[in-house]
């Protein structure tokens, strides 16, 4: 964490801001802020998530079904200037490593004060917009609201349930309950076809998690997408297009989040083409996702490898400065103009300035709490501290895998090139999910290529793990 720039540790000043924020008295609901803890809200989430961002309602409406988005009201507590929001400003993010989380902010806050915890009255930003059948959004607001989490769920309770794959979660006895899941289910299904239609692309992202039994790693293990996180998924980027669209129409700079168009798009095209498609030589979003959703129903179990050489040759996301009338940097996986981050706060530092600049939109004579300037800095730092928490969290996940798979050598496996660099070759195997160096037989591969490799070392120590093709 120190080598990336990143201070583990809570300075002592926070301590103490800490102590003085538990001493506050509890708010109250207020006439200017809506009550909405009637309302059915309901998370869903990690089996281990305890930083509880975002909460989830939907309701029949005339023109299709109204979703209300809530999001934790973080800058309610964390005032700007002060020094946690200081140190949030410099991590800027969370960083997960497998075997230990660093939050961006206390965990006093972040998975309590901050935390849309189950039960617990809370104060809100609510994004709300209504999906027509055909997965158009209309009728956007943004306003500020008291909320109650009623149910906390999970992606792997409730998944396999709207799947047909598994039982139904004991949170969801009640046909009240049922029924609204499975209408937020709808909706996020209705959002995610209109968005494949304009072009978005869709990954099958393979999570790597550790099976650790008495502070032990025993095994690693993939964890799937599932009904359930696309639900979720669906509606966080809808959530996230509003809050850019209203910040825009208000004439505000703001952060947005942009991944530019790929500059390996001819190594996409040749890739492309060892599947006997053809894509068009100038990147097209709408044309590479028919040819990825061709791939998935073609050959669904090979397609994660097809999937991950893909997003490796796009490349990551980055934050920008966005002002009014300015050029739109747009979004080349999402096919959207307009996007940020808006919906996790308590992890995210680009997602806490989006909520203030939406605050000052939503308070006429306040003016935005940051010059073009000092959004352009928050902008390229976010960037510069989440590749850096990329780095940490892939070193400490090479260290649990290698772990994983010390008994295994001599093995081989599947694997896919994920990344041809002055520094090496490097491959990832699906089963177990586990990533390494190609260290022998590395010669004319490139992103994408499949191959079978052997396992040659795992060291934990310096999280090294080897692969020679076989």
């Amino acid at each position: 964490m120190i080598h990336e720039g990143f201070n583990p540790d809570f300075p002592a000043e926070i301590r103490q801001q800490v102590t003085q924020l538990r001493l506050r008295p509890a708010a109250e609901p207020q006439d200017d802020i809506q009550d909405l803890r009637a309302l059915p809200w309901s998370s869903i989430d990690n089996d281990t998530s305890r930083d509880l961002d975002q909460i989830e309602v939907a309701e029949p409406a005339a023109a299709g079904t109204r979703i209300r988005i809530g999001i934790a009201d973080v800058t309610a507590m964390v005032e700007k200037g002060t020094p946690i929001d200081r140190h949030a400003a410099q991590e800027t993010t969370s960083v997960y490593t497998a075997v230990r989380t660093f939050p961006m902010l206390p965990e006093e806050l972040s998975t309590d004060m901050t935390s849309l915890n189950e039960n617990q009255d809370r104060p809100a930003v609510v994004i709300e917009f209504v999906v027509g059948s055909g997965g158009a959004i209309t009728s956007p607001k943004i306003y500020r609201a008291w909320v109650r989490n009623k149910a906390q769920l999970t992606y792997n309770a409730v998944g396999p349930w709207l799947e047909g794959k598994g039982p139904m979660p004991a949170k969801l006895a009640g046909a009240q309950w049922q029924a609204q899941v499975k209408l937020q289910d709808a909706a996020a299904h209705a959002l995610r076809a209109q968005r494949s239609r304009l072009g978005a692309l869709n990954f099958d992202r393979v999570e790597a998690v550790p099976v650790i039994t008495d502070g032990h790693v025993d095994a690693i293990v993939a964890r799937p997408k599932n009904r359930a996180s696309d639900l979720i998924e669906d509606f966080m980027v809808a959530a996230n297009e509003v809050m850019a669209e209203t910040l825009k129409n208000a004439g505000v700079s703001s952060i947005q989040r942009v991944v530019k168009t790929p500059e390996r798009w001819p190594r996409i095209v040749e890739l492309a083409k060892n599947y006997g498609e053809s894509l068009p030589t100038e990147p097209d979003s709408g044309a590479l996702n028919a040819f990825l959703q061709k791939r998935r129903a073609a050959d669904p179990v090979h397609y994660p490898d097809l999937s991950l050489g893909v997003m490796k040759l796009m490349g990551p996301g980055e934050y920008v400065m966005a002002r009014p009338g300015g050029p739109e940097p747009g979004h080349f996986g999402l096919a959207a103009h307009d996007y940020t981050h808006s919906t996790a706060p308590n992890r995210r530092f680009a997602d806490m300035v989006v909520q203030r600049l939406v605050k000052s939109v939503l308070n006429p004579g306040h003016p935005p709490p940051y010059a073009d300037e000092d959004l352009t800095a928050i902008a390229r730092n976010c960037t510069l501290k989440e590749s850096a928490a990329r780095k940490v969290e892939r070193s400490m996940g090479k260290r649990v895998a290698a772990l994983a798979v010390r008994n295994k050598i001599g093995q081989a496996f599947d694997a896919v090139v994920t990344g041809v660099t002055p520094k090496g070759t490097f491959v990832r195997v699906l089963t177990p999910p586990i990533e390494g160096r190609l260290t022998h037989g590395e010669q004319g591969v490139d992103v994408g290529d499949r191959l079978r490799v052997t396992l040659l070392s795992a060291d934990p120590q310096r999280g090294f793990i080897d692969f020679g093709r076989a």
